[in-house]
């Protein structure tokens, strides 16, 4: 089956919001046997929406489409379709009062301009939308369909988990080859270096390995073709047991797992906790950490010490600041003890830096600081320069400071990783 992407919504052209939905859909298609051929993005408008949707439904079995859903005069996706496919909206008198009640269970009426989300085409049928008040459609006609889901992504995800990917599936009568991938994430060495060290297994063809440099690490997919998906996981169970022999340690999760659970794992594991002291990014690292849920496990708490003063009130001793600097490697260490100290916490991180664009303290902007203080442990403290923007060093910061207690965490346990 072929399948066409099309991301409506004029925010998506213009820069403001990032097209998540189709890099999810993306992920997600190959493994149902279905070959993605074309991602497209198209703006509010309902000439270029239909010409888009027009052109999907003449070259693609399936066509997905997400946003323009909404109740607004500029939600445009079902009079689209209606058009390419030349068939009248009516309006459901059952959506129509299942949207009644959607508002009725918030205390609220239901604006009249609502009722655009109860319009059908004859070859559509609703697609329950529990999260939100924009059905979604699925139109079947000519051996081909097209479903539309709203653009929020959290209602979209549950559409297509729940609803969508269910049917795809029971109409997978045909035999066909699905797609399954898995991917490594490793930290502390290059691409180059990781590409060398897994050199012999890069020759397989099915399944095959891809090398990828991304923001968190070196990432590494194993991709596996076969008749059913628990078939291509066999081929790649043995490849992936190869690589993990090889790379050893340096692979710190998989898929979907991130740094921040599995430091909080690890830390959980140990029954310990701690504490974080952050000045240039101002609180990111504590804000990652408690996106975990149950974090509060093993987080005590973090301070955001931005101003100099501010370190000094909460622990950092003076002359530290005033020999080195507040942005020294020195001062992060002195953080890092001081936030441990005073949040009664087994382990402290303490983050500062320039994250710029200006310099400061005649340090430049991408200067990085991090001090790690565990009662276990002698007390380390790294330096980096960064040359991205100030956001993308801020991130850079925090994921260097997550490896760096991945690192301590395990070194604690003595399994000795890079």
């Amino acid at each position: 089956m072929k399948a066409e992407v099309i991301s409506i919504g004029t925010e998506l052209l213009l820069g403001e919001i990032l097209d998540t939905n189709a890099r999810y859909l993306g992920a997600r298609l190959p493994a149902h046997g279905i070959d993605l051929y074309y991602i497209s993005k198209v703006g509010d408008n309902l000439e270029r929406l239909a010409g888009v949707i027009e052109r999907a439904w003449n070259r693609s079995d399936l066509v997905i489409t997400t946003g323009g859903l909404g109740p607004t005069e500029d939600d445009l996706t079902r009079e689209a379709i209606g058009k390419v496919l030349d068939e009248e909206l009516r309006l459901d008198g059952e959506l129509a009062d299942q949207l009644r009640e959607f508002f009725a269970r918030r205390g609220a009426a239901m604006p009249e301009r609502n009722l655009k989300q109860a319009m059908l085409i004859p070859s559509a049928r609703a697609i329950p939308n529990p999260r939100g008040t924009a059905p979604g459609w699925w139109v079947e006609r000519d051996g081909r369909i097209i479903v539309a889901m709203p653009g929020p992504p959290s209602e979209m995800e549950r559409m297509w988990e729940k609803e969508v990917a269910p049917a795809l599936e029971s109409r997978a009568d045909a035999p066909r080859s699905v797609l399954v991938t898995r991917t490594l994430k490793t930290t502390g060495v290059g691409e180059g270096h990781i590409d060398e060290m897994v050199s012999p297994l890069l020759k397989s063809s099915n399944p095959s390995v891809g090398v990828y440099a991304r923001a968190d690490g070196v990432q590494l997919r194993i991709a596996a073709k076969a008749g059913s998906r628990d078939e291509a996981q066999r081929l790649i169970e043995p490849l992936e047991a190869k690589m993990r022999a090889i790379l050893g340690d340096i692979v710190w999760g998989a898929d979907d797992d991130s740094m921040e659970q599995v430091v909080g794992e690890l830390l959980r594991q140990r029954n310990l906790t701690l504490a974080t002291m952050e000045s240039c990014t101002g609180g990111l690292l504590a804000h990652t950490l408690t996106n975990v849920p149950g974090s509060s496990a093993y987080f005590r708490g973090g301070l955001v010490a931005y101003a100099t003063e501010m370190k000094v009130e909460w622990g950092v001793d003076p002359e530290v600041i005033a020999e080195h600097g507040a942005i020294s490697a020195e001062c992060a260490q002195a953080m890092s003890r001081a936030v441990r100290e005073r949040l009664t916490a087994d382990i402290g991180v303490g983050i500062t830096g320039v994250a710029g664009p200006d310099p400061q303290e005649e340090k430049p902007a991408g200067t990085i600081h991090i001090g790690i203080d565990a009662g276990f442990a002698e007390p380390q403290s790294f330096s980096y320069q960064f040359a991205q923007g100030r956001e993308a060093v801020k991130r850079r910061a925090v994921s260097i400071a997550l490896a760096m207690l991945r690192r301590t965490l395990l070194d604690e346990q003595g399994a000795g990783a890079p």
